[in-house]
């Protein structure tokens, strides 16, 4: 894996410039003002592939608020599915190429808590920033001026809770959405048995764990079910689908961009 900066280690003129970057944006903000960022979008392989509007739906969110979004279109997979498969080679060669589309942007954002999580954490990339904490903990925003007339709530993904560790972040842009009526979702913390690889090598169990966050989302009576994480919301969906439930899973970004 690539080398990263530890605890206790002095910053490295990378992490000083993002910071200071993200900190004239939050200060001009506070003051009324917008220092418009330039933020390169990290797509991940389940969005471009089986999801574009979420995609779509995050420059919408960062361009209202006047930041440029670009694409770097050479962007492949982060490796997160080598990794957790063994295959650490792989996901090496992976990494390196991450850094080497991305390294040089001062903020790089993604839809997805997970593929953040790994990039972070495995390849000390620390420019990349899943949405919502990108929005609230570091540019101070927690209104993106969205309207969603629906009952919504809210599953906190397994990466956003203990590896990205975005904190309420999301509960705090849904609770400024105009219509929004958020119900809290019943041992929210649980896994939905998704787990990348884990749904396929440990179906039964994958299904048992499914079949119980439905279970609790249901109670809810909420009519769109919200995560970080379009792998979690395939899984979720999966399982609303074989119940015939009216229940819609939705990203995050696609309620922020609504209007």
């Amino acid at each position: 894996m690539l080398s990263r900066c530890g605890s206790g280690e002095a910053p490295t003129t990378a992490q000083v410039r993002i910071a200071r970057a993200l900190r004239i944006a939050s200060s001009t903000r506070r003051e009324g003002n917008v220092r418009a960022l330039r933020v390169a979008l990290f797509i991940t392989c389940f969005n471009d592939t089986l999801f574009p509007r979420t995609g779509q739906a995050v420059v919408e969110v960062l361009e209202r608020l006047g930041h440029e979004v670009v694409f770097p279109a050479e962007q492949t997979c982060c490796g997160q599915m080598h990794l957790n498969s063994g295959h650490v080679d792989e996901a090496d060669r992976l990494a390196r190429r991450f850094a080497a589309i991305f390294g040089d942007y001062d903020v790089v954002v993604s839809p997805s808590s997970s593929c953040v999580g790994t990039v972070r954490e495995h390849y000390g990339m620390t420019n990349v920033f899943e949405l919502s904490e990108l929005l609230v903990q570091h540019l101070g925003v927690d209104d993106v001026g969205a309207s969603f007339p629906h009952r919504v709530t809210y599953h906190s993904t397994c990466h956003s809770l203990r590896v990205t560790r975005v904190g309420d972040s999301p509960l705090r842009l849904l609770r400024n959405v105009r219509g929004l009526d958020l119900v809290e979702l019943p041992r929210a913390a649980e896994c939905c048995g998704f787990g990348g690889t884990f749904s396929i090598k440990n179906a039964d169990t994958s299904s048992a764990m499914l079949d119980d966050k439905i279970d609790s989302i249901e109670t809810t009576g909420a009519e769109f079910c919200t995560a970080l994480d379009a792998s979690c919301l395939l899984q979720i969906g999966g399982g609303l689908s074989r119940r015939r439930s009216p229940v819609r899973p939705l990203h995050l970004a696609e309620i922020l961009a609504s209007a």
